[in-house]
């Protein structure tokens, strides 16, 4: 089959902005090949990103504060794509698709909302978009999340080793990669918080831990951990997904809040660190890959250090999703 070109975009949970990449398709089935174009990183703006925290945390919003956040997501999808097809040189006709995912706002199998209005993304770039990518794996019996354990076959498939790939956004999953030949199969779930708790700690002191530096200087409550570990989602065997909101109930549970904020945020890396290293521990394999906004937390990755960089096989931490 003829190579084709194909944009993904994605809005994680993190809500922080829209992620486009670029991919070259070749082939079908298990015996296609991906190559990864180009890759852009375009913010929402601030007050974008408080529309999307307000609805997330389940606070009341009127039918037409909900339409607007629609069509200002999309905006933003638009902005995105214009972005990477002028950073790449490539016009609009000659992109097959695009993959979006849209914005989620709430995630609690088998419901399900990511917001985005594919017409109007569409209409805007010039260019077919394929969506709701949740509601569907949702209406066949599946999770929701995560959506990318066969892109994982593709882009890092090995006949001579098992592979876990660990995706780090606002919440952590992990693909669970068995040697191509095996024919054992291939499984995805959500293993519990990934920056959620970080971000919504650091949203009214500077927005950002960055390089998880405030993490790195505070001190882990081992009780606390302890405690969040003992949430009943631990104990859940997959398929399993959660969402960020979910996370933050347990918290706040747990969490005494008169903690000092950097000592909050090094138990937050640390809690992450447990619940990934949980399932790990459950999955042995030859290669551990990491991806995600929170491989640029050093508080978290402290806790995986016998990680791989994707970058290693042509793909990005940041543009793998």
């Amino acid at each position: 089959m003829q190579d084709r070109l194909f944009i993904g975009a994605m809005s994680g949970t993190s809500a922080d902005g829209v992620d486009a990449a670029m991919v070259r398709i070749g082939g079908t089935g298990l015996t296609m090949r991906a190559e990864l174009l180009g890759h852009v990183e375009t913010a929402y703006p601030s007050i974008l990103r408080q529309q999307i925290a307000s609805a997330r945390s389940g606070e009341p919003a009127g039918l037409s504060d909900l339409a607007n956040l629609a069509r200002d997501v999309s905006r933003a999808y638009v902005g995105a794509i214009e972005q990477l097809l002028q950073k790449l040189g490539i016009e609009p006709e000659r992109v097959s698709a695009i993959g979006a995912h849209g914005q989620t706002l709430f995630h609690s199998p088998p419901l399900t909302i990511q917001w985005l209005d594919p017409a109007l993304f569409a209409q805007a770039v010039r260019i077919d978009v394929v969506a709701d990518f949740r509601r569907a794996d949702c209406a066949a019996g599946g999770q929701g999340a995560p959506l990318v354990p066969y892109a994982d076959q593709i882009l890092f498939g090995s006949e001579t080793e098992s592979q876990v790939i660990l995706n780090i956004g606002g919440i952590a999953n992990i693909t669970l990669l068995p040697k191509v030949a095996s024919g054992d199969p291939v499984i995805g779930y959500d293993t519990g918080p990934g920056n959620c708790v970080s971000d919504w700690l650091m949203r009214d002191n500077g927005g950002v831990d960055i390089d998880g530096a405030r993490a790195l200087s505070g001190t882990v409550s081992a009780k606390a951990v302890e405690g969040l570990m003992n949430s009943l989602y631990f104990t859940k065997s997959p398929p399993k997904s959660t969402d960020g909101p979910a996370m933050l109930a347990i918290w706040r549970c747990v969490i005494d809040p008169q903690m000092p904020l950097n000592d909050q945020l090094a138990t937050a890396a640390k809690w992450v660190g447990q619940s990934v290293r949980k399932s790990l521990d459950q999955h042995r394999a030859d290669r551990l890959i990491v991806c995600g906004g929170g491989t640029r937390n050093r508080a978290i990755m402290q806790y995986l250090p016998e990680a791989t960089d994707p970058a290693d096989y042509g793909v990005p931490a940041q543009a793998r999703e």
